[in-house]
């Protein structure tokens, strides 16, 4: 059985990373999107129960996806998880020079490969930063993030 581990923060989960995982969900037998608190991240917006919750309602959709969260090396997981694969989303060329970095740390670090999946057009603008930033000072992002994360969104600046 080929599993893909798909790590990130996703605070908030977006569509761009939506995507990846329903193509990823049609690559792998089995994906398994990993929460994690990014320590070199600002304070997340929403705690990681909450992430993990609003991941499981926003793939509900995709049979072969579960939901796990990560405290460890994302190949530690990855090894215990017995994935063939770490799954990253690229937007733009910009997130591949990261990317391929940790790509080749992680490879040297448990030789298990990294498959980079290009967002579409339409989601390649969607940074969960600037969607945090919009939705604080009341934008509305609710067409680029699935309807559960709107729905926290909104419950969370709520004036």
């Amino acid at each position: 059985m080929r599993t893909a581990l798909f790590p990130g923060s996703f605070d908030p989960f977006h569509n761009g990373h939506l995507e990846v995982v329903e193509r990823s969900a049609r690559l792998f037998d089995e994906v398994v999107v990993a929460a994690i608190r990014n320590p070199q991240k600002s304070e997340a917006l929403f705690s990681l129960a909450e992430r993990k919750e609003m991941l499981l309602e926003s793939f509900a959709h995709v049979p072969n996806v579960s939901v796990d969260s990560l405290s460890v090396l994302v190949v530690d997981l990855a090894r215990n998880l017995e994935a063939t694969a770490i799954v990253r989303g690229l937007r733009a060329v910009s997130d591949f020079e990261n990317e391929l970095q940790m790509a080749q740390m992680n490879r040297a670090l448990s030789g298990i490969e990294t498959v980079f999946i290009p967002t579409g057009p339409s989601n390649s603008f969607i940074a969960s930063r600037l969607l945090r930033e919009v939705a604080r000072f009341g934008g509305d992002v609710s067409t680029m993030v699935p309807a559960p994360v709107a729905k926290r969104l909104a419950e969370k600046f709520a004036t």
